[in-house]
């Protein structure tokens, strides 16, 4: 029994519906034993006594409900269940609504929607509901009921207005607190839900005014509070700011309001701050979601920012200072003026790992402090979220970072409780640490966290990232105000701006930034254009993590191919690169996250070692009308045999490494006349002339006068390399390949006319591939090939006539490997899953043979093979510079010998 039959039986129950087996026909849909189901039937399994209701122990609890409201009777049965039945189900046939009794999830939907919810049901089936990795009990499935009460409330209103929304963001965290205090003793046990529950109507038409009525108790000190209802009188006064402000409160109803007694009923009182960020993503719109560029980071992966930026150091310090008080104290009063800035701090995330985190750590000094002394020192907490600063652009967002923080301070409290049997009290509330609300590209952060001589500041976060071609007419001017006129300009990712933001911040103050990034500012022409920037500033990278791919407790979670990296002011320490858990000790760290000197790869137009030239294939801009296919290309030459003089192969990276068959017209100007007498060829070329003359670009319009050629004409008679413009992250090498002289290598694909063997196996080696890998750029995550960054940049020494013959004997035996399965794709053969042995030890010959050209003493990892490439280009840059100086010395001084 798999998914796919489960969904398939639940549509033909609904298609095929019958109220009488309907029942019976869900127990068999997801498999249970047709005997049990049988006795299920005639009664002998059946515990219950009642007609229209169905209790089989351990199993379910199903009941038919015509005469009351079915949400009042399903949470009326889950009160009274005795046989620890799985699932309560309770339907008129209309609506199915069930509780899983061991998840507490809940199932309210429509019956004819039911395959869509197939898998609610799959623990009959014997397959459990993956748990999330951080299990907690206020996880994603907090954010997801907040979602649905969203979208129960915008059915109810159709209001759009910013005003509205706003007061619907504000009324979610306040909601959202409202749960967690009546589950941390801020509120009694339950005080909310219960008073809520028991106070207003079941169809949520009077649960606008309790709330209104409520928000405002909240806000108001017991002592000057009048006329309050005796339920509501109990309820303390929280302040803050979070109550204080009057909002529109929305219209509810049955659903709506049953939705918020639902998430009141998971317990909150251990809720994880990620959790924010989940609910952010599952309740805000997809198309906002995606305008904002947002990424949610999970506690892991937070630390993995914190740890290396701060945390590890202050820890060392406290090991260092165990034993003695002053150095204790101290201790403690650095932690006290520290300042945590988040300039894209979405729903708070990193502000509150940060402050739990120093709460944490300044517990264990007072401890140690009362264990060195000896005697009880009666301290508070010194750490305050004044101290916590951070900007968002998202109202919602925003809100919700205030109220985060609020109840990681609370969360805090209770720990500092629990270790000294006293803490600052949480009633009432306290500013919520400094969060603005507003775009960081053009706010003056100084404004938001005001440097103080002395200052010890920390900025980190999660900013968004948005490629050049991503970017909105907004967010192109926030590059442009950020980074003015300098050079490409254009092609920065969004996230540039908040590098180039913290290292003016960091330049003179004693402040240290790390960012979780996507990886293609350390990569392709992005390091180029940024990194000189921050590096003239004196500045270093100090720590980073490679790229990495990454989960987290969003919503919809996607893998995202990030690093993380952490920049500070020269200093002479040890810096550290984290590869997959472990340390890598380096005196440098370099803008492509390699150990090494600060070297910049530049786009060059012709190679830096002695190789021939690539060039970019042929680009038809044809309309398609000078392309075809197989059966294309067998059906005019059956017609018209002449024309298989102006019909070659054409080959692109999908045609070569998938090893689909294709072809194209290629005509050469004076070969046209002859063409057009082929009333096939004839009417192609007419065709294409019609769609270059209705091109809306001038330069496509100019090429109609010669429609019998491709638009830009690279060919060249001879055999040729091709290489692929983009391919699979996961090969260990890029498929490239020799071609005869009838074949056309089109663009965005590159050609190498008139190569030797020897260059393909250069080419193909571990070396370039190491070369490509760091400083090309990516599509996705995939390697996109660049002539001008990853060809003619690469280091190779130059080498003799013995060299070069080794080297063809060795690219001749991967071909020979290659077409020992010839009824294989070139894809299948680098698939590194499915790669023969014999290919892969060809392979590792080549590779051998092609190091030996750089040094005779084998690279003990990819580590240092690229950084001995790295020392490799700018000695060859260099070379290449004094030449030039040379050659111009040597040139004024013919012309002036010559005078």
């Amino acid at each position: 029994m798999n998914i796919a039959q489960i969904e398939t039986k639940l549509k033909n129950i609904v298609e095929y519906f019958n109220q009488f087996e309907f029942i019976y026909e869900l127990l068999e849909a997801y498999n249970l034993p047709k005997a049990s189901i049988t006795r299920l039937r005639k009664g002998n399994l059946n515990l219950s006594k009642n007609q229209d209701e169905i209790i089989w122990k351990k199993k379910l609890h199903f009941k038919e409900e015509y005469m009351f409201d079915l949400h009042e009777t399903i949470i009326g049965i889950k009160g009274r269940i005795k046989h620890g039945e799985r699932f309560i189900i309770v339907t008129d046939y209309k609506t199915i609504l069930a509780i899983d009794t061991v998840t507490e999830d809940k199932l309210d939907c429509k019956l004819q929607d039911l395959p869509k919810h197939y898998d609610f049901f799959l623990p009959w089936a014997g397959m459990e509901k993956t748990s999330h990795a951080n299990e907690n009990p206020a996880d994603v499935k907090a954010a997801e009921r907040m979602a649905k009460l969203f979208d129960e409330i915008k059915k109810e209103n159709h209001d759009d207005s910013p005003e509205f929304i706003h007061s619907l963001n504000v009324l979610l965290s306040r909601l959202l607190f409202c749960f967690f205090a009546e589950d941390t003793n801020i509120f009694e046990e339950g005080q909310f839900t219960n008073t809520l529950s028991s106070h207003t109507s079941s169809d949520g038409s009077d649960l606008d005014e309790y709330l209104s009525l409520l928000f405002e108790v909240l806000n108001t000190p017991e002592n000057k509070r009048k006329n309050v209802p005796r339920f509501l009188e109990s309820f303390p006064y929280v302040n803050g700011g979070l109550f204080k402000d009057k909002i529109i409160t929305p219209r509810f109803n049955r659903k709506s309001r049953q939705a918020i007694i639902d998430s009141g009923e998971l317990v909150w009182s251990a809720i994880n701050p990620d959790i924010f960020g989940s609910m952010f993503q599952a309740v805000i719109s997809v198309d906002q979601r995606g305008s904002l560029g947002q990424h949610y980071t999970s506690v892991p992966n937070i630390m993995k920012v914190i740890e290396p930026l701060f945390l590890n150091e202050l820890r060392e310090e406290f090991e260092k200072a165990k034993g003695n008080i002053k150095k204790l104290n101290d201790l403690t009063k650095r932690i006290q003026n520290i300042k945590v800035f988040d300039p894209a701090c979405g729903s708070g995330n990193f502000l509150i790992i940060a402050y739990k985190e120093l709460r944490k750590l300044e517990i264990e000094i007072f401890a140690e402090i009362d264990r060195t002394q000896g005697t009880y020192t009666a301290q508070f907490s010194l750490i305050t979220l004044n101290n916590f600063y951070g900007i968002e652009l998202d109202d919602f967002a925003h809100e919700i970072a205030k109220l985060a923080l609020w109840l990681a301070e609370h969360q805090m409290n209770i720990e500092f409780f629990k270790a000294f049997g006293k803490t600052n009290p949480t009633l009432p509330l306290k500013d919520a640490g400094q969060i603005t609300c507003g775009n960081a590209c053009r706010i003056n952060w100084e404004t938001v966290c005001t440097k103080i001589e002395g200052d010890e500041i920390y900025i980190l976060g999660n900013p968004p990232y948005l490629g050049a071609r991503l970017q909105s007419t907004e967010q192109k001017e926030d590059v442009l105000r950020v980074f003015g006129d300098s050079p490409g300009v254009g092609n920065l990712d969004y996230i540039c701006c908040w590098f180039l933001k913290a290292s003016h911040f960091i330049e003179d103050s004693n402040s240290k930034y790390a960012f979780v990034t996507t990886n293609s500012i350390s990569q392709g022409e992005q390091v180029s254009l940024l990194w000189p920037l921050i590096f003239c500033l004196d500045l270093e990278i100090f720590f980073a993590h490679p790229s990495f791919k990454w989960t987290n407790n969003a919503k919809d979670n996607a893998g995202v191919i990030v690093s993380i990296i952490g920049v500070s002011k020269i200093e002479s320490n040890i810096k550290t690169i984290f590869i997959e858990g472990m340390e890598q000790k380096v005196k440098s760290i370099n803008a492509y996250l390699t150990t090494g000197s600060k070297v910049f790869i530049q786009k060059r137009m012709k190679p830096l070692s002695k190789l021939p030239e690539m060039n970019f294939g042929s680009m038809a801009n044809d309309g398609g009308h000078l392309l075809l296919s197989a059966e294309e290309r067998e059906k005019i030459i059956s017609i018209e045999p002449k024309a298989s003089k102006f019909i070659k192969k054409l080959v692109g990276s999908l045609e070569f490494i998938r090893g689909i068959d294709k072809y194209c017209i290629w005509v050469k100007d004076n070969d046209v006349e002859e063409a057009q007498k082929i009333e096939l060829i004839q009417d192609r070329i007419n065709k294409t002339r019609i769609s270059r003359e209705g091109s809306k670009r001038i330069a496509t319009n100019k090429l109609a006068s010669i429609p019998h050629a491709f638009a830009e004409r690279r060919y060249e008679v001879t055999d040729s390399i091709i290489v692929p413009s983009v391919s699979s992250e996961r090969r260990e090498y890029i498929p490239m390949g020799f071609l005869g002289p009838e074949n056309v290598i089109v663009a965005p694909n590159f050609a190498i006319y008139r190569a030797k063997p020897w260059h393909l196996a250069l080419l193909t080696s571990k070396m370039h591939m190491i070369w490509v890998k760091t400083v090309s750029g990516k599509l996705k995550s995939d390697y996109r090939y660049s002539t001008s960054l990853c060809y003619n940049t690469f280091p190779f020494p130059k080498i003799g006539i013995q060299k070069e013959e080794e080297l063809t004997q060795t690219i001749f035996k991967i071909i020979e490997e290659r077409e020992k399965h010839s009824d294989r794709t070139l894809a299948e053969l680098y698939d590194p899953d499915k790669m023969p042995l014999g290919l892969k030890e060809a392979h590792r010959l080549n590779n051998e043979v092609i190091e030996r050209c750089y040094r005779v003493t084998p690279f003990r990892n990819d580590e240092e093979r690229l950084e001995y490439l790295f020392n490799l280009y700018e000695k060859m840059i260099e070379e290449e510079k004094n030449s030039n100086t040379l050659f111009e010395k040597q040139k004024k001084s013919t012309k002036k010998n010559s005078k």
